[in-house]
């Protein structure tokens, strides 16, 4: 029952969040503390649930090392970002027409804070470690990747290949992350980088989600395999090739590290409870 517990205590917080912050979206300032503190609560209400149902200190999101993780995290999230964008441009396929909607910027700075944190937490901190327990690194790796991507399915221009993409890229990505440090700060800091970089800098579509115009006034047109099309550019061929790559990179320090979780019952509760200590 702590999975459901947990879920329900964390996906509270999300859901009245985004209902906040959305009242609020055309208020720059008020968005923006609207979604941060979406990312406080969130983030005390995990670590609440966590102690009162497994009885531990959440080492997860403890505060040592907080900082320094959502810092390296916000900047790799934007150069991986702008990677993707570079190449879509290098074609001619992203032009930049002048200045977009600074305040909008704003706005969207808070909704992404908020968005990444809880997300986050639902799906690294509450579903894949869990699930983990159960069934080991791989398979909770691939079943939350996958859930991740199908949840974008509900967005607004949402395509099938825009949510595999979502699946390999972020869901693999994000929980390569916190694998390989089993702390929730990089991913989050990643997924706020990357979402940041997507909306409130080079104001392209984040999700199919009919994102709001952010800093730069930006056109984007070409190919759907270019450029993602209405899904956006996490859609791309290069968003996809750099998530595996992101992914591929932290696995292997998270072997190094020895802090992948085997299959078998026994190694698993054995290598499990050393990294919740």
């Amino acid at each position: 029952m702590r999975l459901v517990w947990q879920l329900l205590a964390v996906a509270a917080v999300w859901i009245l969040g985004n209902l906040g912050t959305a009242a609020v979206k055309d208020t720059p300032w008020l968005a923006l503390v609207a979604g941060l503190l979406t990312a406080v609560v969130g983030v005390l209400v995990y670590g609440w649930v966590v102690r009162r149902t497994e009885h531990r200190a959440p080492v997860e999101v403890s505060l040592k090392g907080a900082s320094a993780g959502i810092g390296w995290g916000t900047l790799l999230g934007i150069a991986l970002f702008g990677a993707v964008i570079a190449n879509i441009a290098f074609f001619g396929d992203y032009t930049i027409n002048g200045l977009g909607t600074p305040a909008n910027a704003v706005s969207l700075l808070g909704i992404m804070a908020g968005a990444a944190v809880a997300e986050e937490l639902v799906f690294r901190g509450v579903l894949f470690r869990n699930i983990e327990r159960w069934t080991g690194t791989w398979i909770a790796l691939a079943l939350t990747g996958s859930l991740f991507g199908l949840i974008h399915l509900a967005n607004a221009n949402a395509t099938l290949l825009g949510a595999i993409a979502i699946a390999i890229e972020a869901g693999g990505m994000l929980t390569a992350a916190y694998i390989a440090t089993r702390k929730l700060w990089l991913p989050i800091g990643l997924h706020f980088g990357w979402n940041i970089a997507a909306s409130a800098i080079f104001s392209t579509e984040v999700s199919g989600s009919n994102t709001a115009q952010g800093l730069l006034d930006a056109t984007i047109s070409g190919p759907a395999l270019v450029t993602g099309g209405d899904f956006g550019p996490e859609a791309s061929i290069y968003a996809v090739v750099l998530g595996v790559l992101a992914t591929g990179a932290f696995m292997w320090l998270a072997y190094r590290r020895g802090h992948v979780v085997p299959v078998g019952r026994s190694a698993r509760a054995d290598v499990a409870a050393r990294l919740t200590r």
